[in-house]
């Protein structure tokens, strides 16, 4: 038996997942939840409708579509959770409804930064004691432990919530949430004598003024690429468009 109002899930967490929400939430023609991995301590919630937790990889994932009978399926999650992308992306097939991707896009690389790619966070730690001895590590919470074997250099982690796994050593820890601004970041690096910054190509306005303060420091910053996307699958860079798509795809 089917919902007067179709229903759909965005695997949310993030910016965009709120914005789709409340553009959403006073929708006459669809209902929206949205799923929280619950891994932040404290997260910012979205309006309406709101599943807290884990569903069991893809297949456990698929019967939660099924048994609540979701029409569409959109991931509005972090660039960088690609093992819940590719779990998405399978249950969506496995219960055939509509499956898009929404991501902020990646940050565009101004001619005065110093950006050193790196394929993962393993190559990111091969690159740290090549360019600096002194690394301000903002990568989240997770893959930290990447750089615990890394010698001859120390580390200044931020994070929203601590790390999980092995540390480097030696290493300074800051929990604090962005967004935060370019004077601020710029100090930091300053006075902790940070010469060489690392982080993943996030996108977004929330942690962006540490590429602006390392630009003016001019500091080396080495950007971890995101994982590719699964192939043949509809993608949106705005929240906007990613609403739209749901509201045509069930309506």
């Amino acid at each position: 038996m089917h919902n007067a109002r179709p229903r759909v899930l965005v695997l949310g967490g993030t910016g965009e997942g709120r914005e789709i929400a409340a553009r959403l939430a006073d929708s006459v023609d669809l209902e929206v939840v949205t799923s929280l991995a619950g891994r932040v301590r404290d997260p910012r919630w979205p309006e309406g409708e709101v599943r807290v937790g884990g569903f069991g990889g893809a297949e456990g994932l698929a019967g939660w579509l099924a048994e609540n009978d979701i029409r569409a399926l959109l991931d509005a999650t972090h660039p960088f959770a690609s093992r819940i992308t590719a779990n998405a992306h399978l249950a969506a097939r496995t219960c055939e409804i509509p499956f898009a991707v929404c991501q902020r896009p990646s940050w565009a690389q101004h001619p005065q930064d110093r950006w050193f790619p790196a394929r993962d966070l393993s190559h990111a730690a091969e690159l740290v004691p090549v360019l600096g001895t002194r690394a301000f590590l903002t990568i989240g919470r997770q893959g930290v432990s990447a750089f615990a074997e890394v010698s001859g250099v120390s580390f200044l982690v931020r994070s929203i919530d601590p790390p999980t796994g092995a540390m480097p050593a030696p290493h300074e820890l800051i929990l604090a949430r962005g967004p935060f601004d370019v004077e601020s970041e710029r100090e930091l690096m300053r006075r902790r004598g940070i010469d060489v910054v690392v982080t993943k190509s996030s996108g977004g306005d929330q942690t962006y003024a540490k590429i602006v303060a390392a630009r003016q420091l001019g500091l080396p910053v080495i950007v971890v690429e995101r994982p590719p996307a699964p192939e043949g699958v509809e993608s949106f860079n705005s929240p906007s468009a990613a609403a739209a798509w749901l509201e045509s795809t069930v309506t």
